[in-house]
């Protein structure tokens, strides 16, 4: 009995290891969870400690102590300051005997760049060049559009004209008929002084538009519509003492002469 009471009271005890064992182990995941965390927190320590006493590169250290100098003013105890003092410069006051000159010293420019030295020259002069010759360009085209569109200019006028003209002469052609039958004469005096319009059908249909070469009085060269305008005209004011631009039959010669403008459309404007 005592050997079981023992036993007994040895299992009982909770101030054991083993017991103490068994219940570090019921939840192992605690444990666990805490030291990942703790892992974490030092990793981040570690980070920021790194961070903090990172070493600068040579081309940041450089640069800092550049932008310092830089940033403060020039003391006494600089040589190059001390001598304009003593030539009467004050802090603050522009260069120049009048007082003319610079306040603030000319900017640095540092080349961060791997190009060789006029590169960056090299680089704005081809720009230059290129926007000189798209302006040129520019001015070409310009040029060339400002051209085309006075010759359509100069060809619309042409053909106005030559309207015109073609119009004056079938009057003229009608008129010179009209006068000639009156006087009862059945022939023209050339085969184009009278307007045939039979003729002129014809000669749409065969030649599309171009008209019959005709021969003149002089010789065989052909006679354009203002030639033609310039006989014909001539030939009503001798024969008829008539002006197409007034449309007035004279009664002789001295009345044509004092009360016609003159020969030509022109002298009607």
């Amino acid at each position: 009995r005592c050997h079981i009471k023992v036993n007994m009271a040895e299992e009982e005890d909770y101030m054991s290891d083993s017991f103490i064992n068994v219940k570090e182990d019921i939840r192992p995941g605690l444990p666990m969870l805490r030291r990942i965390r703790e892992a974490h927190q030092k990793e981040e320590k570690h980070r920021e400690a790194n961070l903090k006493n990172r070493q600068k590169s040579l081309k940041e250290e450089e640069k800092e102590r550049r932008d310092n100098v830089l940033k403060s003013a020039l003391g006494s105890e600089n040589k190059g300051f001390t001598l304009l003092q003593k030539m009467g410069y004050k802090s603050g006051q522009a260069l120049g005997k009048s007082g003319s000159g610079i306040v603030e010293p000319i900017p640095l420019n540092i080349k961060t760049g791997r190009s060789g030295i006029g590169h960056e020259t090299l680089i704005k002069r081809k720009a230059e060049e290129e926007l000189e010759n798209y302006r040129r360009k520019i001015h070409l085209r310009n040029q060339t559009e400002e051209k085309a569109a006075d010759q359509f200019r100069l060809r619309l006028k042409n053909k106005k004209e030559e309207l015109k003209l073609e119009g004056d002469l079938k009057r003229s052609q009608r008129a010179c008929h009209q006068l000639d039958t009156q006087k009862d004469i059945q022939v023209p005096k050339e085969p184009w002084y009278w307007f045939m319009p039979e003729k002129e059908e014809q000669e749409d249909e065969e030649e599309k538009g171009e008209k019959e070469q005709e021969e003149d009085e002089y010789g065989g060269e052909e006679l354009s519509v203002l030639e033609k305008l310039q006989i014909l005209t001539r030939y009503l004011r001798e024969e008829h003492r008539y002006c197409i631009w007034c449309g007035t039959t004279y009664e002789d010669e001295e009345d044509l002469s004092l009360n016609c403008p003159g020969p030509t459309s022109a002298d009607h404007d």
